[in-house]
């Protein structure tokens, strides 16, 4: 594993500690992270969306995000979150641990009950 495979690793660990405050999932498994590159200096660039292009708390989760990072990856130098919105966030993004902590709280998989009725 490269360095930088090593910091990635640690980076989905800390995103999986940030939460939406409006969703019991974390971002990661949530599927908000759509990518992470770390350069050779350890340069780390984040690029997530949010479930709805109009969420009033788009910043402060983006922050929260790059926040984490910064505190728990000592490794990580600089951070660099930016919100994107292609292509659109939908369920189908969701991992499977994220969708097996929603059917513990909703009692079903709201992936599938999506899937039934969008796709």
């Amino acid at each position: 594993m490269s360095h930088g495979d090593e910091i990635r690793r640690k980076i989905v660990q800390v995103l999986k500690e940030v939460y939406d405050p409006e969703i019991p999932v974390n971002v990661y498994d949530l599927g908000l992270i759509y990518g992470i590159e770390v350069d050779e200096e350890g340069n780390v660039k984040i690029e997530m969306t949010l479930t709805a292009v109009g969420c009033p708390l788009a910043g402060m989760i983006a922050y929260r995000v790059e926040e984490a990072v910064k505190e728990k990856v000592s490794e990580a130098k600089k951070v660099d979150v930016k919100i994107v919105w292609n292509p659109p966030w939908t369920p189908e993004r969701i991992t499977p641990e994220g969708r097996e902590i929603l059917k513990k709280i909703y009692g079903y998989d709201v992936v599938e009950k999506w899937m039934e009725h969008y796709k």
